[in-house]
């Protein structure tokens, strides 16, 4: 039966297929698109703006139709007056591509667009119910995808959808950089995940959320650049962005209702970008008209992707083998004799992340894409030589790290010729450093006692948070392998070194906003996870004491268990018990995975939180508030029983305390209060908040911070529409085959009792077990939840990446600066 009503499917698919392209009109070239029109790519149809600069139609990016017989297509905008192969300004479908040349775009009658394919339809934009005129589609010559109700005398009634608020990883002038609040509208690009794959990347450029006026690019939702403040026309950190006052208008518009950055074109016959790159880069490519020919200008030059002149430079962080220099040339050709260090078929990863991960590790001296779609690491090691060649495509650019201490580049991975012959730079550069070497040591001398102070105060630091340690215990001093009561005790940083085999890459086993995690083997074979505080990371000594201090203080089998920690310079190191199957995150979006997780399996998990929470709140000698609570947080062990994790950021709650506020906003979007995002204010009930989007995402097996596509609404929002509905089991995860109707409405009520708006709604975590546990089935109604919008159209609390927003890969831990 299964099988015939698939075959049915594909029949009627072929029949509407044929009937679309039968009964559409010979759009080819078009100004405007009218309702019941449509698009389509066999047909090589394409929407024109008025004037020619701009186009709408199907594509492939970069050379990707070569790699397979099939060839991804997708909808996009790009320059109509270039030469060159399309280069996409926006994409309308990046993270769903049309598999061959089916693809249909619409405007269908009920005002929607679609992009109808052989296996499928795909949404652009939302359905409008309240439509009086008629509805066109117009791509304006400023590269803005308009839908629009036009009256019947000709003149623009309203705006229904525009493609500037759906930004993908490209600002043209005339777009906003920010956020409006009353609307609820956060205008953010990102970069693509590789040349060839439009999807979200590990960048994102934005507005800071906090109160300062400046530019964010955040790596995987952690800060990776800054501007500096917007001031005086330009940002404190990079002024370079906006010299080019020639040929652009810049403008910061900061107030109660929108914070936001554009910039517009003086003159007509210039046409500009900017672009966020792979690499994290904002790319700014200025065209002018000289003639009947575009000629392109640099802007802001870098040496740090050699491909890419005009970005904005991004330095690289040193390391402890890299000596500060970023040491990356982008080259074509091949090692001969390399040793293959190690691989990763993950094709989650990007470039980017392959550079990360190569770049931490001092055995690695270069990396490059496994698949051709630019996804997946290959990274090699040993003595090699580098053989350019430039019959290699752009996808299998080796990228040679400098791989030695002292600076110069590994022996045998010289890039090429031209580099070679550049030698007398090198003369130039050693005069500059002989002279740099003698002004910083009169500098040195007159900041000595400046640095001294520094480097005491950071001794006393260490001091202190060894005592703050052991203080707890009544132990004065903690040596070296000395125990803390039964299991904590401090580590040496060579049984470190020695249990994760120097850090290895083949130990690492994920990357949390503390730093990364490993797996390491005691000398008595026990496994531990050793978590290593990042120098990068936002995290300091006073999140890594409150860490150590909170967790072997608190003893719970829903907890996880700390066996100890290591101090040495600026090395911060916690060792917890090994936790076999990682953590909920990793089975729950998972497609494959999330089918082991059968209806007693995730009741036992929800259970588990619950009870950790409790004990939390309850019945520890302190009160806790973890702050952090989100799916990547709970670890499971053999047995996959839930262990609530990272304590990095919890507060300790006086008992007569019920709340407190604070203008350090710590946490994750997404699971975050909107008393605590929006006030900074935090009780018992911002974790039953955090529990209640956990227990929905349990049941539904999807992310709140990802927009349902076809829905248009992020899980918090579907739940709530569902609920009052009438259809609240349609939320369900499709894989469970198992649990009552009557106890998973149950479990989805009780959710939706913890997200309520106001704090005084929600239930505590004593009546959530009880709720859960009980046989009770009469619940009280749950009022709306926080983050959604009404029928009516009003907004509930809203915050510019929160709630239900579009999160990150990995949902790593956030702080926003708040000024009270």
């Amino acid at each position: 039966m299964a099988k015939l009503r698939s075959i049915v499917f594909l029949f009627i698919s072929c029949i509407c297929m044929h009937s679309l392209s039968s009964s559409h009109a010979q759009t080819h070239n078009v100004t405007v698109l009218k309702q019941d029109q449509h698009l389509s790519d066999q047909a090589g149809d394409y929407l024109v703006s008025e004037n020619g600069l701009f186009k709408l139609g199907f594509f492939s990016p970069g050379n990707s139709s070569i790699f397979g017989a099939t060839s991804n297509r997708y909808l996009g905008i790009w320059y109509n007056k270039l030469p060159n192969d399309p280069d996409a300004v926006w994409v309308a479908n990046p993270e769903t591509p049309v598999m061959d040349t089916s693809g249909v775009f619409a405007l269908a009658s009920d005002a929607t667009l679609e992009l109808i394919h052989g296996g499928g339809n795909i949404s652009i934009s939302d359905p409008k119910k309240t439509i009086s005129g008629n509805v066109t589609l117009s791509l304006l010559d400023t590269g803005n995808l308009v839908l629009r109700e036009v009256a019947t005398n000709g003149t623009v009634d309203n705006i229904l959808w525009e493609s500037f608020d759906h930004p993908t990883n490209t600002l043209l002038p005339g777009m906003k950089l920010g956020m409006n609040v009353e609307a609820g509208k956060n205008w953010t690009i990102s970069s693509w995940f590789s040349d060839l794959i439009p999807a979200r990347g590990a960048f994102r450029l934005g507005i800071d959320p906090g109160n300062t006026n400046q530019l964010i690019i955040w790596r995987r939702d952690e800060v990776y650049w800054s501007s500096g403040v917007w001031e005086n026309g330009s940002f404190q950190n990079a002024p370079e962005m906006t010299r080019r006052v020639d040929l652009f208008e810049f403008s910061f518009v900061s107030n109660k209702e929108d914070k936001y950055f554009s910039y517009a074109v003086k003159n007509r016959s210039t046409i500009s970008r900017w672009e966020l790159n792979g690499w994290g880069q904002i790319m700014q490519s200025i065209l002018t008209v000289n003639g009947t020919t575009w000629e392109s200008t640099e802007v802001s030059p870098c040496t740090f992707d050699l491909n890419n002149p005009g970005a904005l430079c991004i330095e690289e962080k040193p390391s402890e083998c890299r000596n500060g220099s970023d040491g990356l040339v982008p080259v074509r050709g091949y090692f001969d004799g390399t040793e293959i260090l190690s691989h990763d078929n993950n094709t989650n990863m990007t470039i980017s992340d392959c550079h990360a991960t190569c770049w931490s590790d001092c055995s690695c001296i270069g990396y490059k894409s496994i698949y051709s779609n630019g996804t997946g690491c290959v990274f090699m090691s040993g003595t090699a030589k580098f053989i350019p060649n430039d019959y290699f495509d752009a996808t299998y650019v080796l990228n040679i790290l400098n791989n030695s201490k002292d600076g110069s580049p590994a022996e045998g991975s010289k890039p090429s010729n031209d580099i070679k012959k550049k030698w007398w730079l090198w003369c130039i550069m050693s005069v500059i450093f002989v002279v740099a070497l003698v002004s910083c040591y009169l500098c040195y001398i007159k900041k000595r006692k400046p640095r001294l102070m520094k480097q005491i105060r950071q001794e006393q630091g260490l001091d202190e948070l060894r005592s703050q340690i052991t203080r707890f215990s009544g132990i004065y001093k903690l040596k070296i392998g000395e125990r803390i009561g039964q299991n904590f005790r401090m580590f040496s940083f060579s049984e470190v070194l020695a249990a994760t085999e120097n850090f290895s890459a083949a130990c690492r086993l994920g990357q949390g906003g503390f730093g990364p995690v490993y797996k390491g083997v005691l000398p008595d074979g026990e496994q531990v996870g050793v978590k290593r505080l990042a120098r990068s990371s936002g995290q300091g000594l006073e999140e890594f004491m409150n860490e150590i201090t909170l967790i072997a203080e608190l003893q719970h089998s829903n907890l996880v268990r700390l066996l100890g920690c290591c101090i040495q310079g600026e090395e911060k190191i916690l060792i917890y018990e090994f936790m076999a199957n990682k953590s909920l995150d990793a089975f729950l979006f998972d497609s494959d995975r999330r089918k082991q997780l059968d209806w007693q399996r995730r009741v036992h998990i929800i259970e588990g939180i619950a009870q950790g929470l409790l004990y939390l709140h309850k019945h520890s000698r302190v009160r806790v508030i973890h702050r952090d609570l989100k799916a990547s947080n709970i670890l499971l062990d053999e047995n996959m029983k839930p262990k609530i994790s990272d304590f990095g950021m919890a507060r300790i709650f006086g008992q007569n305390e019920s709340m407190a506020n604070t203008v350090r906003v710590v946490g994750t979007y997404g699971y975050m209060s909107p008393e605590y995002a929006m006030r900074g204010i935090f009780s018992e009930k911002s974790d039953v908040y955090s529990f209640g989007v956990l227990l929905l995402e349990i049941i539904s097996g999807k992310k709140n911070t990802s927009y349902l596509s076809s829905t248009g609404l992020c899980l918090i929002e579907l739940a709530w529409e569902l609920w009052k509905q009438g259809h609240t089991l349609e939320i369900k995860d499709t894989s469970l085959d198992s649990g009552s109707e009557e106890e998973v409405l149950k479990f989805i009520q009780v959710g939706l009792l913890c997200v309520q708006e106001y704090a005084e709604d929600r239930a505590s975590m004593s009546e959530v077990i009880s709720m859960l546990t009980s046989d009770v089935t009469h619940l009280p109604d749950p009022k709306q939840p926080a983050y959604t919008i009404s029928r009516s159209g009003a907004t509930s609390t809203t915050l510019p990446d929160s709630g239900c927003t579009t999160g990150s890969v990995n949902n790593e831990t956030i702080t926003v600066m708040e000024g009270r």
